[in-house]
């Protein structure tokens, strides 16, 4: 038997194959077209972190070292 579907707002149990809540008719499935625009997002979104990690790296490298203070 396929999982029960969860309602994010009443948290009832629903069909799998529902589309709206049978308790308080609130939309429970998620259109492809948003999972695959949140997919790509995500992948944006990673691919701009890793940006960020890598422009970091070269700023810290141009910046000259702190002399050290010995004790």
């Amino acid at each position: 038997m396929p999982a029960m579907i969860t309602c994010f707002y009443c948290q009832h149990q629903n069909p799998p194959d529902a589309l709206v809540c049978s308790v308080c008719s609130r939309d429970i499935a998620i259109p492809a077209s948003l999972i695959t625009e949140r997919d790509q997002l995500a992948r944006k979104r990673d691919a701009l972190r890793e940006e960020l990690r890598s422009v970091r790296a070269q700023i810290d490298a141009l910046r000259p070292a702190k002399p050290r203070r010995d004790v």
